[in-house]
């Protein structure tokens, strides 16, 4: 990217070559709206933040204590909020990025109203947050910039050259607030031309990074419900290649995939895969089908037999059609599912789990790396779980093992707040602020993220603002919860009309009209009382 020096020089010798017709124009002004506008276009954001996540992947290969996070968003102003506050609190950007949450995508932005995370929501509403978490966060980099801008026009009308100097270079040395997405795809919704459709118009719209999972793209289900049905390997990796294929199509060659498995949780099928040869794919797929040996006369119409090691079985139909795996195999079939991912192409992997344990993630991950060794894993750190309940669980297991005393908790109770301050939450609780480093240590997982939880903030904040203002403290209600922690804590946008693009109008309207322009921003503006 160009420097700010540069393009005024570059619009200078424009202004030159086109004469009196181009006077008003203030070269300056011209760089300063390129510095707020770095990308031009989605795929140039794409190309971008690929970039940064390929960096990072191979960071945390060198130092497991590297690795990235991120957090779910629904709408871009959410997004935005996020970045300038990781911005204000880390002062960077770094090994932060946002994730696109296709549960969000269906409870909240369809346009038949909220939805269960089904894939019954528009394919296109997927790609359009994607466009718009970016245009909000492009609007987060013009604001501040923005601000240096007058900063730095103030600086030279009162003559402090090193006051200009300094700003001069914060301008210089802007880091932008656009970060990498990782975007749900869900299960490609339908099949894989549908599904190089859709990634074509994601990557268009910012997305360097698509998350696809291996169900039934008709039968798909949120990972932490029941009834979910995979597919074959060959189905699932068709889909792997047609994400790939969308990426170098539109010249983002080092566009990441992650593959996720619900087979930890899926018990189901709708198809039998394919056989060409003993051992294969479809072989090892099927051998993990809940079967029961027969002789022919033992069949009855309709039934579908399939041959195992020389033997006849029939596999265990469901009234619903669908065929159903043993028991006990999730574990196996999870980790046969990533090797044969990685296999396909796919970059990172994703596991759904039944709870947040380091234990079962690691070995999970310990029996992929046998063949993968570099394999590297993003976990939803999920609202689904109960987060206090399962680790005070695990806390109490991991004392009964040890031998100590547990008479004063009763397990099946553990999330009654009578045991808030205990020695038992504090070590759970201690084990929560770690989870992320360990699992990341132990389990190689490379990237955090949780799915929902602006949903939830959201909710929480509403709730608290609703009980207070509807009840006695009535506008204390919102003063006191809101108005006054945004002041203190320094919330950029107690000044909702900067925060929505007035400031940036009334430079625009400096630079087109000059001393004429109508400005929103002069002494009656009453977003002056939080300066």
């Amino acid at each position: 990217m160009s420097t700010i020096k540069q393009d005024i020089d570059a619009v200078a010798n424009l202004k030159a070559t086109y004469g009196s017709a181009w006077d008003a124009i203030n070269p300056e002004y011209a760089a300063r709206m390129r510095a707020q506008n770095k990308f031009k276009t989605g795929l140039d954001i794409a190309k971008y933040t690929a970039g940064i996540m390929r960096r990072d992947m191979a960071e945390f290969d060198k130092d497991k204590t590297k690795y990235t996070q991120s957090l779910g968003c629904w709408h871009g102003f959410v997004g935005q909020q996020k970045l300038i506050s990781i911005k204000k609190h880390f002062g960077t950007t770094e090994r932060k990025y946002l994730y696109l949450s296709g549960w969000m995508v269906a409870a909240l932005r369809s346009d038949f109203g909220p939805l269960p995370d089904q894939s019954m929501h528009e394919k296109t509403a997927v790609a359009s947050l994607v466009k718009e978490l970016y245009t909000f966060l492009r609007q987060a980099d013009a604001r501040e910039l923005g601000g240096l801008f007058r900063a730095l026009d103030a600086a030279r009308q009162a003559g402090d050259a090193a006051k200009e100097a300094e700003i001069q270079a914060q301008i210089d040395n802007h880091e932008t607030h656009v970060v990498p997405i990782v975007a749900d795809i869900d299960a490609g919704f339908g099949n894989a031309e549908a599904t190089y459709l859709m990634a074509k118009q994601m990557i268009e719209a910012g997305a360097c990074c698509l998350q696809i999972e291996n169900q039934v793209a008709d039968e798909k289900q949120c990972g932490h419900q029941d009834g979910k049905v995979t597919v074959p390997h060959a189905d699932f990796h068709a889909k792997l290649r047609a994400l790939r294929y969308a990426f170098l199509e539109l010249g983002v060659d080092d566009g990441v995939i992650v593959a996720r498995t619900d087979s930890e949780g899926a018990g189901l099928t709708k198809e039998i895969a394919v056989v060409r040869e003993p051992g294969d794919q479809g072989d090892v797929y099927n051998s993990f089908l809940d079967c029961e040996e027969v002789s022919p006369e033992d069949t009855a119409e309709g039934d579908v037999l399939i041959s195992r090691n020389g033997k006849l079985v029939r596999p265990k139909r469901l009234p619903s059609g669908l065929y159903q795996f043993r028991q006990g195999t999730g574990h196996e079939r999870c980790v046969f599912d990533c090797i044969e991912a990685l296999n396909a192409g796919a970059d990172l992997l994703w596991i759904e789990t039944a709870v947040p344990t380091v234990h079962e993630i690691k070995a999970m991950m310990d029996d992929v790396r046998k063949v993968h060794p570099d394999a590297k894993l993003v976990y939803n750190n999920s609202p689904s779980f109960n987060w206090t309940l399962n680790f005070r669980q695990q806390t109490y297991d991991a004392w009964v093992a040890e031998g100590k005393d547990v008479s004063a908790y009763d397990r099946a109770n553990l999330m009654s707040a009578e045991y808030d301050g205990s020695e038992l939450s504090e070590a759970a609780d201690a084990r929560v602020r770690t989870f992320q480093a360990d699992t990341a240590r132990e389990a190689n997982v490379f990237h955090h993220l949780i799915t929902l939880p602006t949903y939830h903030t959201t909710a929480l904040s509403v709730d608290n603002l609703a009980k207070e203002y509807f009840g006695d403290a009535g506008m204390l209600g919102y003063v006191e919860g809101v108005q006054r922690k945004e002041i203190r804590q320094g919330i950029a946008c107690v000044k909702h009309q900067n925060m929505s693009g007035s400031d940036i109008g009334d430079d625009h309207k400096e630079y087109y009209a000059g001393e004429m322009a109508l400005k929103a921003g002069g002494a009656k503006n009453t977003s002056n009382q939080f300066n």
